[in-house]
């Protein structure tokens, strides 16, 4: 009898245990998905390819560089890191609009995203070339699959979004955006 009463009390034990662990567990921001949805902000470790309309001498391939400037022939640095796109190339028409160009045509597309970076529970965890559209499945095969011990069903993914960074548990089919980092989880059983 004194064996079965220690059984339970084991298991009442493990099952607390358990559910702390599940109690320490936050739900996802609503920025963390939001985001998703806004037009891609860029940042340090990206390229993009800027063309100004009959001006090949300044069409070329830019990296936005670590304190999140376009290093630019005659005009100098031009802040990029947060802005769209759509809003660089304003920023860059003006910039040549003082004093070199009297109406330059500026366009702007990303042609590399920034990596994202992988670790825990996969093959070879690291920093990736990100692909649009991409989701943690896909960055987990990148990485070379999970380890027998990987959790397979959520992760967590940290982000940056506002200046802020927030961590979030999300399945593994949720999107992932340039810059993230993926840490897959030892599973528990």
């Amino acid at each position: 009898m004194a064996t079965g009463v220690w059984r339970i009390v084991t298991a009442l034990v493990a099952a607390a245990g358990l559910l702390g662990g599940c109690a320490s567990y936050k739900p996802v921001s609503p920025a963390f998905h939001k985001v998703l949805d806004e037009p891609y902000r860029l940042d340090a470790g990206d390229k993009v390819r800027v063309t100004i309309f009959e001006q090949d001498g300044l069409t070329n391939t830019y990296a936005v560089d670590k304190s999140g400037y376009l290093a630019m022939p005659l005009v100098g640095a031009v802040p990029a890191r947060g802005k769209t796109t759509k809003e660089l190339e304003g920023e860059l028409a003006t910039a040549y609009r003082n004093g070199y160009l009297q109406q330059p045509d500026v366009s702007v597309e990303v042609e590399q995203y920034r990596p994202f970076f992988i670790m825990g529970e996969v093959a070879t965890g690291g920093q990736y070339s990100y692909v649009p559209r991409m989701t943690v499945q896909n960055a987990i095969a990148v990485a070379g699959g999970f380890t027998p011990r990987g959790e397979q069903r959520s992760v967590d993914v940290t982000r940056q979004i506002n200046g802020r960074i927030i961590t979030g548990r999300v399945p593994i089919t949720d999107p992932i955006l340039p810059g993230d980092t993926i840490y897959v989880r030892e599973r528990l059983f």
